[in-house]
């Protein structure tokens, strides 16, 4: 199916004023051909478009609706919010208010601050580490993605420890210089970098749960190596949960594998769908920023009132309905009618799930842990199961290495109608 006449015209309009007609790239469907929905509205687990048709929407833009769409909690707090002022640039009651619940709910956080983006989280935690260690080398993995400051846009080089080449037109090397990239799930590897240059590492970052390259899902054993090299070489460990962090669990990442960071950075459903992020750590670390310390971080917008109350909402009933305990069984649906359609198709294909995120893996019946174990024909294999799923009023993302989400607002019956979908698509010839 392709997009409608008002969704044409209307992407017309945005490829004369906006490069590709998108803000974020992988919105164009280049990846999946013909041209992207123009989105009117969204409520529960459906989108609308601009021609009036409705999806069965599994993208949550990209993780935020873990409530699904316009949660009437989440909009009656933005509405009471708006009235009181939609920003003040100085202390207010909701991002305290925010902060006290992060601090209440994830491990080894004592102190956080709010920034406007999982970017930007991310950019000042590196900041931080290096301003705290003294230290300038940073640590990142082949297939994590850590937003789009320059010296995170690196892929491997030559040899196995490898030095940082930038991934990026615009990114000079000399921003990379310092960022060292390893493969995921590579115990010798890790060990050696750790050999030649652990006393001038800064900071280990990473996905523990890998969501932006396909669902990398890690062995716990390799996550806790480098809480234990970190510990003993002085450097710092910080866990990036802009797509894991309270989705998961209200313990994120580091509570389901028992493992506390010094630093773990936020996004998505910190925000309830505005644009939020945040980064935080003990006491003594978050002590190092302005005002107190000396590693420089501010944001006009950063702890904006309109998006702490609904990053507050989304929370409160995520812990009033038990909503984790029951995105979990969604979940666990989720996996066993899909694994059924998998199983009876015979497709050369396995589903990666952990909570509410789940990834088709395509190429491989052997579920990935590094980019390197991405099958090669997985996004050609992609492009017409995506088509065919969107014809039949299903939203999946428009990448064969993007990841669904589940929301409160799914019910079994979508579950079903997915994987029934999916098994009649599989089955076309």
């Amino acid at each position: 199916m392709s997009a409608g006449p008002e969704s044409r015209d209307w992407f017309a309009r945005a490829l004369r004023v906006q490069p590709g007609g998108v803000d974020s790239p992988v919105r164009a469907f280049g990846a999946v051909g013909g041209e992207p929905l123009v989105i009117a509205s969204g409520r529960g687990a459906t989108i609308t478009d601009v021609d009036g048709r409705d999806y069965l929407d599994f993208v949550g833009s990209w993780g935020p609706l873990i409530l699904g769409h316009a949660h009437p909690a989440v909009v009656k707090a933005i509405q009471a919010a708006v009235r009181k002022g939609t920003t003040f640039g100085a202390p207010c009651r909701p991002e305290i208010e925010l902060a006290e619940k992060v601090v209440e709910l994830y491990p080894g956080i004592e102190q956080v601050r709010f920034v406007s983006s999982g970017t930007e989280a991310v950019m000042s935690a590196l900041r931080l580490a290096r301003g705290a260690t003294g230290r300038e080398l940073i640590v990142k993995f082949e297939g994590c993605y850590h937003g789009h400051v320059d010296h995170m846009l690196v892929a491997a080089g030559s040899g196995l420890v490898t030095f940082g080449q930038p991934s990026s037109a615009g990114v000079p090397r000399e921003s990379t210089a310092l960022t060292r990239v390893l493969p995921l799930d590579d115990d010798e590897t890790l060990a050696d970098l750790f050999a030649r240059e652990g006393d001038r590492i800064a900071a280990v970052i990473i996905e523990p749960v890998p969501a932006n390259n396909g669902l990398l899902l890690q062995r716990r054993e390799f996550l806790q190596s480098l809480r234990d090299y970190c510990d003993r070489d002085g450097a710092l460990l910080i866990f990036d949960e802009v797509i894991s962090g309270f989705r998961l669990g209200p313990d994120g990442a580091a509570g389901h594998f028992g493992i506390t960071p010094d630093l773990a950075t936020f996004g998505k459903v910190i925000g309830g769908g505005m644009p939020v992020g945040a980064f935080g750590g003990r006491a003594a670390l978050m002590a190092e920023l302005s005002p107190q310390g000396s590693v420089y971080q501010a944001g006009t917008l950063s702890g904006n009132p309109v998006a702490m109350a609904a990053g507050l909402a989304t929370l409160d009933v995520l812990e009033r309905e038990d909503g984790w305990a029951r995105l979990e069984e969604l979940g666990t649906r989720l996996a066993s009618e899909i694994e059924g359609v998998l199983e009876t198709t015979q497709a050369n294909a396995s589903l990666a799930r952990i909570g509410s995120i789940f990834w088709l893996a395509l190429g491989s019946r052997d579920l990935p842990r590094s980019a390197a174990a991405l099958a090669p024909s997985a996004a050609e294999t992609y492009a017409p199961i995506f088509r065919s799923l969107l014809a039949n009023g299903i939203a999946l993302a428009p990448s064969a290495f993007e990841v669904g989400f589940l929301s409160l607002a799914h019910s079994a019956r979508d579950i079903e109608r997915l994987a029934t979908t999916l098994q009649r698509t599989l089955g076309e010839p």
